[in-house]
């Protein structure tokens, strides 16, 4: 395939967020290159992401974007891998591209993606994320909790990392012909690393393409972050069922990271010495997030957000790995997605 050729097709699964949507359009009507398609899918939302009128075939004929090729869909609530594929159905692109709504693009993000797979061909990939210089302090923050090698960047994966790059779907895509192998997403957590396992189990080829990163706001605070990361502990188990043997011992660096912490801390009533281990981490990660971000108060926040990451993660994983597989309590895994399965008519 002429990589000139290529029609990405950007995937954006939305519920409620009408704000996102219009900072995310924005960042596509400056793209460098014009070879792409947006179809934004309305999950069941109260408040519709974009100002549109319905058209006789059905379609909605948006407003204040018409210099774009945008597709624009509303949908009864089911779930956003059921969105995603609703897209993919629906789409004209040899490549399917899947961006969260909270994201914005740099002006060459398409260009880069063009370029990358004319330099190194390849059936899957996703990019990086960052933070851009709008966010918040506090999105700032946790942006480094989540790609600082210091916390659980290097299990995510990437340039150097402990783990096989899995491409998550706030920054993914892969062709068509592995749509039609594998078939779209599972109602599921963790949905993009099923996704990616599958592909690869397939004998797709996977890759980073680390030029082509997005700006990924993420949670604005860190009560909802808590919540994310512990959904994500709890998930890795959920895979783990689904896949016998592909945790590894970098998946359990949370786990332990959580009951070393606490055990530290309960030492320390009897001896303080015993908080100077959490005491170097925290200086270490202080250090690192200050050389980063250049800023004290986002080195602070960024401090909390670390531990907030690696304990909400622990925990969950700790809490779903005895739950599910020491007191095999709770629904099996399979049984659950062939439950969910009744909605995807592509798996």
């Amino acid at each position: 395939m002429n990589p000139d050729s290529i029609l990405f097709s950007i995937i954006v699964p939305v519920y409620n967020r009408p704000d996102e949507v219009a900072d995310l359009l924005e960042s596509l009507s400056a793209q460098t290159d014009s070879g792409f398609e947006i179809l934004i899918v309305e999950d069941g939302s109260t408040i519709p992401a974009l100002e549109a009128d319905l058209n006789p075939d059905g379609s909605w004929k948006v407003k204040g974007f018409e210099n774009l090729r945008l597709k624009y869909f509303r949908k009864s609530n089911e779930g956003r891998s059921i969105a995603r594929n609703f897209g993919i159905d629906r789409a004209d692109g040899d490549y399917f591209v899947f961006v969260d709504s909270d994201c914005i693009l740099p002006p060459d993000y398409i260009e880069s993606l063009r370029k990358s797979l004319a330099r190194h061909p390849v059936d899957c990939f996703g990019g990086p994320d960052a933070a851009h210089d709008s966010f918040s302090s506090t999105q700032k923050a946790i942006n480094f909790a989540m790609t600082a090698f210091l916390t659980t960047g290097g299990i995510r994966g990437g340039k150097v990392s402990m783990e096989k790059f899995t491409p998550r779907t706030f920054n993914m895509g892969f062709s068509r012909q592995v749509f039609e192998k594998v078939g779209g997403f599972r109602e599921m957590f963790s949905e993009d690393i099923d996704m990616s396992t599958r592909i690869r189990l397939a004998g797709f080829s996977i890759s980073l393409f680390q030029d082509a990163y997005v700006f990924h706001k993420r949670r604005g605070n860190l009560k909802k972050f808590w919540k994310q990361v512990h959904v994500f502990g709890m998930s890795r188990i959920t895979l783990e069922l689904l896949y016998p043997g592909s945790m590894k011992i970098v998946h359990w660096l949370p786990a332990i990271f959580t009951i070393g912490v606490c055990g530290l801390v309960i030492a320390s009533f009897f001896n303080p010495w015993f908080l100077l281990p959490i005491a170097v981490y925290v200086m270490a990660l202080w250090v690192s997030a200050l050389f980063e971000t250049r800023s004290l108060k986002i080195s602070l926040l960024a401090v909390a957000a670390s531990f907030i990451q690696l304990l909400g993660y622990g925990t969950g994983f700790i809490k779903a790995y005895f739950k599910k597989i020491l007191l095999r309590n709770g629904r099996d895994i399979n049984e659950e997605i062939e439950i969910r399965k009744g909605k995807n008519e592509k798996l």
